[in-house]
């Protein structure tokens, strides 16, 4: 064994949906199913009973949507990684859900190797952000720009380099992408990484890409603020 089990809740308001990732999650290695949850106020009885380490939650539940759990769920540090559950990858909960705190985003309709690979990459501390989702939260601050963002005293606290690295985070760059963009180590990189969120009180990449936007350090079309 390497290290404890990774627990997992399952929020969603079809049974089969539960029944059918709660099946695939139990049979791997290292991820354990400790709950499962019908609605939003199911999700958010049982993580505050249970403390697992992922929450999938669905959008769209009765009694209390995904949101809205997610904000109550994630509102008493520290709380679980929460991996939404969707239908589809443009869904207008996106942005919604990333200010909620959300860790990343599932297709409903994923292959059982790719929601393993999801709530592997979640527990771990990384964000699962796809293109498609990147480029939906740029297309949403092309719609709705703030006017006079604020730059916040926080980011004052990154280096250059920080910076650098954050507005390539933004981007939807991967680690090593941003290593082969900069000419530097992937260990480098990481370290940099770390240093962002810590130094930003961010809890994943999901955080910082869009702290980066509503700041203002990029922009929709253009590069990163100088």
């Amino acid at each position: 064994m390497t290290g404890p089990a990774t627990r997992c809740l399952i929020a969603d308001d079809q049974a089969m949906v539960r029944e059918g990732f709660a099946a695939v999650l139990a049979a791997q290695p290292g991820l354990l199913v400790v709950g499962q949850a019908a609605d939003g106020a199911q999700a958010v009885h049982q993580a505050r009973q249970l403390r697992p380490d992922v929450v999938l939650m669905d959008v769209r539940m009765p009694v209390m949507d995904g949101l809205q759990a997610t904000r109550q769920i994630l509102s008493t540090p520290p709380g679980p990684r929460v991996l939404m559950l969707t239908t589809f990858d443009l869904d207008d909960y996106v942005y919604a859900a990333l200010r909620a705190g959300a860790s990343g985003f599932l297709l409903k309709d994923a292959t059982a190797a790719e929601l393993v690979h999801a709530v592997r990459v979640v527990a771990a501390g990384d964000a699962l952000l796809a293109p498609s989702v990147t480029r939906r939260l740029i297309a949403d601050f092309a719609r709705q720009p703030r006017l006079d963002a604020p730059f916040p005293q926080a980011l004052g606290a990154l280096t250059q380099r920080e910076t650098e690295v954050l507005g390539l985070i933004a981007r939807g760059l991967s680690n090593t992408d941003i290593s082969e963009s900069l000419f530097i180590a992937e260990q480098t990189t990481k370290t940099h990484v770390g240093r962002i969120l810590a130094k930003l009180g961010l809890r994943d990449r999901a955080q910082a890409v869009v702290l980066a936007y509503e700041t203002g350090l990029v922009t929709p079309g253009g590069g990163a603020g100088s």
